[in-house]
C-alpha cells in the first residue's frame, strides 16, 4: 500500500477575484514507504503550496489525500503534524528559541509531560542523537535554543522532526538560508537519517543537481502540475541539461528560473 496518495487535487485562491490564482491544477502523486523525492520548479510552480496542502494549512478544493492508508483530506493541520514532519527555508522556525536544547527535544519527543519530568534516560537519548550531527551540541543541552547558528538550529529541527519517526517528513528548501559549507552538511545529515531511517520525504530544492543526486526520484513541477517525474534506472541516467530538456517536453516552455539555472552550471 502506498505511504502517500494524492488524487486529481485542486486549489484556487481568490476565486471570482481579480487575484484568482490557480495554485494547484489536478495534481496526483503516489509515494511508496521510503521514497525519497526530490522536487523542483520556478517560484509559483505551486512545490510550497502542494506542501501545504499536505500538511493541513488549506483544504483543498478537489481531490483526496491519504497517509498511511488514512483520508487526511479533511483533517485538520494540528491531527496531521503527529504524523508528519517539515523543515521550513528559515532556520529560526520549527523550534523554540527561548527554551534549551534539551527541553526542546523532549518537546519533540514526547517525554514526559514537561520538563521537571524528563529522566535521565531521555537526557542520555538526546545526547546520543545530538552527537550524530557532530556539531558540539551534546555538551550545550542547557542552553537556549536562541544561541545556535542558523546551521546548528536547522540540523537541531530537523532531529525534531524526527526523534519520533513521521509517516512523511516535507522539507522546503531547508538549506536555502544557509552558507554553503553548513548547507552540505545539513543535506549530508538529512541523507544518513531519511536514508538509515526508511522515512518517506518530499523535498523542495532549486539546486538542480542535488535533485539528482538525493533520494530515489525526481519530479518537477509548473503551473500547479507535475511536469516531470522520474526515478530508478532512468533517473540515474539523467544530467542537468536532460532535466531541463525534459521539462520543456513536458510544461512547453523553457524553465526561466535564473536561481535554479545557475545551480547546474
Amino acid at each position: 500500500m502506498a505511504m502517500l496518495v494524492l488524487e486529481h487535487i485542486s486549489k484556487t485562491f481568490n476565486p471570482g477575484t481579480v487575484n484568482e490564482k490557480k495554485a494547484l491544477s489536478g495534481l496526483s502523486l503516489s509515494l511508496e514507504e521510503g521514497d525519497f523525492v526530490t522536487i523542483v520548479g520556478s517560484n509559483g510552480a505551486g512545490k510550497s503550496t502542494l506542501f501545504n496542502a499536505i500538511a493541513g494549512d488549506f483544504y483543498v478544493d478537489e481531490g483526496y489525500i491519504t497517509l498511511d492508508g488514512q483520508d487526511m483530506t479533511y483533517l485538520p493541520a494540528h491531527k496531521r503534524s503527529r504524523r508528519i514532519g517539515r523543515l521550513f527555508q528559515d532556520p529560526m522556525r520549527g523550534s523554540a528559541p527561548h527554551m534549551t536544547i534539551e527541553e526542546n527535544l523532549a518537546l519533540a519527543a514526547g517525554s514526559g509531560g514537561w520538563f521537571s519530568h524528563m529522566s535521565r534516560g531521555d537526557r542520555a537519548r538526546f545526547r546520543e542523537r545530538l552527537a550524530l550531527l557532530d556539531m558540539g551540541l551534546e555538551d550545550r543541552m542547557r542552553q537556549p535554543v536562541g544561541l545556535l547558528s542558523g546551521g546548528q538550529r536547522q540540523a537541531l529541527t530537523l532531529l525534531m522532526a524526527t526523534m519520533v519517526p513521521p509517516k512523511l517528513l516535507l522539507l522546503d528548501e531547508h538549506t536555502a538560508a544557509l552558507d554553503p559549507a553548513t548547507a552540505d552538511k545539513v543535506l549530508s545529515l538529512t541523507r544518513e537519517i531519511v536514508e538509515g531511517g526508511h522515512i518517506t520525504c518530499l523535498m523542495i530544492t532549486h539546486n538542480m543537481h542535488q535533485a539528482l543526486e538525493l533520494g530515489n526520484r525526481t519530479l518537477m513541477m509548473d503551473s500547479g502540475r507535475i511536469v516531470l517525474d522520474v526515478g530508478g534506472a532512468e533517473r540515474a541516467g539523467l544530467t542537468v541539461d536532460d532535466l531541463l530538456q525534459r521539462f520543456k517536453a513536458g510544461a512547453g516552455r523553457a524553465l526561466d528560473n535564473d536561481r535554479i539555472l545557475l545551480s547546474g552550471e
